[in-house]
Formats: structure tokens, sequence, C-alpha cells
């Protein structure tokens, strides 16, 4: 079996490591892999998607993953990354969400072969735990001064946490103690800021299997760009996993938007593309930089693993339709997509009217030197008389006007 650490090392996904030796030699051998997912919100976004490429990656090269949705967890709420407590969910909102996140991840990993991968939800047995039973079999194995020194409560300490989420790195450790005894995991991954609950879970196994209990952890980076922003942000706001709340188009332009380095980086860190693909890519980009190589590699190969190659084909062709004007093969849904907030409902007019309908031209003066000039393109076709009349007979799908000025300015009437 091929060491899969080698390769999460080369693609930098793999920040720390409780022993990077020992992990090294156990994954010699098949191991099986667990990680949580919080359930806080219906879909997981992109910056979910470093933690479930690695998962991805562990168990094509042979190994068995347990996704553990927060079910319980979820019910507390996770200190780290948060200035200020956590508004508790409802339960059946959790419950909700727990399903909504089951569904992506089967998308991407096997979890219907319990050889390769299954899913478990920690309510299952966090909420069968008695409190006596919770403070007697666990939590006098948490020295209360060696939690304020993780620094994922103590970042927390000046603006104050209360106990509930002080609780939580326990209960996360409960998790791991379970499934070491019960499916045979010794290795739990998560983000960097995860890095003291899972030390945390290595203690308790410790404490109660004995020192030599094997079992180590490991974080994936929280991926930044390169002027040190966090991933996974955009101007409105998380790039989702689900298509109804990113679609694939937007998630295509925020990676073919990135700068030169992170276009190589992300090339690595997303995509599964070979060592020797990817170098080749990097060689191509750097010879050519106004081809953006990498930014294109990059952009379908997301969209590809994340939703699929169908979507990652119309997502390129719509790209490039902004750059060509050649828009008459557009479905709606591209329509809609590319030009949809710039849509303005329009009567049956001339060309010139429709200039100043669209805010295209100030006047009819401009409008007529605008078309006159050859600037003017009504659905892809180059128009020159200023007397055309623009009617449902000219329109796409039978009610869209795309109206091109120039190169880049697109406009869009709607004929009911």
């Amino acid at each position: 079996m091929e060491n899969i650490i080698d390769e999460l090392n080369w693609r930098g996904l793999i920040k720390d490591y409780s022993n990077e030796e020992h992990l090294k030699e156990m994954f010699k051998t098949k191991q099986t892999i667990y990680c949580g997912f919080d359930p806080s919100a219906s879909s997981m976004h992109i910056g979910n998607f470093v933690m479930i490429s690695i998962l991805m990656r562990l168990q094509r090269a042979g190994h068995r993953i347990i996704a553990v949705a927060g079910g319980a967890t979820g019910m507390i709420g996770d200190p780290s990354g948060k200035s200020k407590e956590r508004s508790f969910l409802t339960p059946e909102k959790i419950k909700e969400n727990t399903e909504c996140i089951k569904n992506q991840l089967s998308h991407y990993l096997d979890l219907d072969d319990p050889q390769k991968g299954i899913m478990l939800n920690n309510y299952d047995w966090l909420s069968k735990l008695s409190l006596l039973d919770y403070l007697r079999n666990y939590a006098k194995y948490f020295n209360v001064n060696y939690m304020i020194n993780k620094d994922i409560v103590a970042s927390r300490l000046d603006s104050g946490i209360s106990l509930t989420e002080f609780s939580y790195m326990t209960l996360q450790s409960i998790d791991f103690h379970k499934l070491w005894e019960e499916e045979g995991c010794h290795i739990q991954i998560g983000g960097s800021d995860q890095w003291g609950n899972l030390t945390a879970g290595l203690e308790l196994i410790r404490k109660l299997e004995g020192v030599d209990a094997e079992a180590e952890c490991m974080t994936a980076h929280l991926i930044t760009r390169s002027d040190g922003k966090k991933f996974g942000k955009s101007e409105d706001g998380a790039l989702f996993l689900d298509r109804r709340l990113t679609s694939p188009y937007k998630l295509y332009q925020f990676f073919i938007n990135q700068s030169d380095e992170d276009a190589i980086r992300y090339l690595k860190v997303f995509t599964f593309l070979s060592k020797e693909e990817i170098e080749k890519i990097e060689k191509e980009h750097f010879a050519s930089l106004g081809q953006r190589v990498g930014q294109k590699a990059l952009a379908y190969e997301v969209v590809k693993t994340v939703h699929s190659e169908k979507d990652a084909e119309e997502a390129k062709k719509m790209s490039e339709v902004l750059f060509s004007g050649e828009v008459q093969n557009l479905s709606k849904e591209a329509i809609e997509e590319l030009f949809g907030k710039m849509k303005v409902n329009i009567a049956p007019q001339s060309l010139e009217d429709l200039l100043i309908s669209l805010k295209a031209a100030s006047s009819k003066r401009e409008a007529r030197e605008f078309i006159k000039n050859g600037a003017i393109s009504i659905n892809g076709n180059k128009v020159n008389d200023s007397s055309l009349f623009i009617d449902q007979s000219l329109t796409l799908h039978g009610k869209y006007i795309i109206l091109r000025r120039g190169k880049k300015n697109y406009y869009l009437g709607v004929i009911e």
C-alpha cells in the first residue's frame, strides 16, 4: 500500500502531526481514520472541501473512512474560531442539517461499503450518556489547567466562555475514544483550529487504555489566499458545495480569478491531478502568464470534482462566452446566471430606444454613434441599422435580448 503521507505533504495539506514518523508507519497498513463535521449549516463550503478531499485521497489509497456528523456536539457549539457564544440551533434544525451533510459527503466518499467508509452521528452515543456517567467516567480525566492552556479555549478567555462550550473538547474526545474502542479507529484528522480538541482525544485514550495505546492525529491547514484572507470567502459570502446556494459557474469564476501563485498552490490542494500533471501545468503557466493556464485548469478541475464534468464544461463555456460574445447557444439558465442581475423588462422598440432603455447609451445621438461604429451586437450578431425594430421575433428562448456594447459591456432585456 502506497504511503499517503508523502503525497499529503507535497500538496501542502497537513499542518500538524502528533507523531509524523509513527503515522507514516501506521499508513503502511490499512487504517481507519475519522473526521467530524459540524451540522451548523445546511451545506458545507469550499473551505470544508479541503478536509473532504483529504478523506477522498485516504479512501482512494485503500484506507477506511468514518465521517462523524456532530448531531450532539452541534447542539453545544465548538468555541474554536469564535469570538462569542454560538446561538443554539433547534434539535430539528440540527437533524435536518445532519441529513444534508450526509447527502453531500455521499457524493464524494464511498459510505455504502462498511469496509471503505461509514457515516455516524455522535448524537447516537452522547445523548445516552448520563451526567453522572460523564463526570465519573470521562470528566475526571480532564485537567482544567490543561484545557485552559489549549489555544481553542485560551483564545476565548478574555471575552468569556461558558461551561457549555468549555465542555466541547471533552465531548469530541469521547467520540475519538468511542471510535477507537468500537471501530478500531486509531487516527483522527481535522482543521488546524481543532488541534487542541484532537490532542485532548489522544490524551483521553491513553489515560483510559494505557500509555502505549496506538492513536495519532493530524490537522489540515486552514487555506488562505496569498493576500492572507481566509479562503472560501467571496464578496457574496461563503462558496457553498450546494449548487442551489453557489452555482457551478460562480465557483468556476472564483477559482479562475485567483492569482498566479495561488492557482498553482490550489491545484495541489483542491484537485486530483497527479504531481506530473500539475508540474506540467505549472511550467506552461509561468511560460505564458497571459494565457492563465493554471487558473483555467484549476477552475475546471474544482467544478468537475465538486459537481460534475458536465458542469465544468458548461461553466467553461459560459466563461468563454463573455469574451467571444457568442451567446446564441446559451441555455435559459446560463443567460439568467450570466446576465440576470442586469435584467430589464422592455417593450418592442427601435434599436436606438433599446440602448437608452437598457442604459447602454445616454442619448439617441450617442446610441447612433455606437451603432454606426459597429460597437453593438444583439444576441451575438453585430448590428448597424439604428432603425432596426427589436421585438419577440429576435429573442432567444422567446424572451431574451442580450445586447453587447464593445467587448465587455452586456445588457439584458426581457420581452414577455
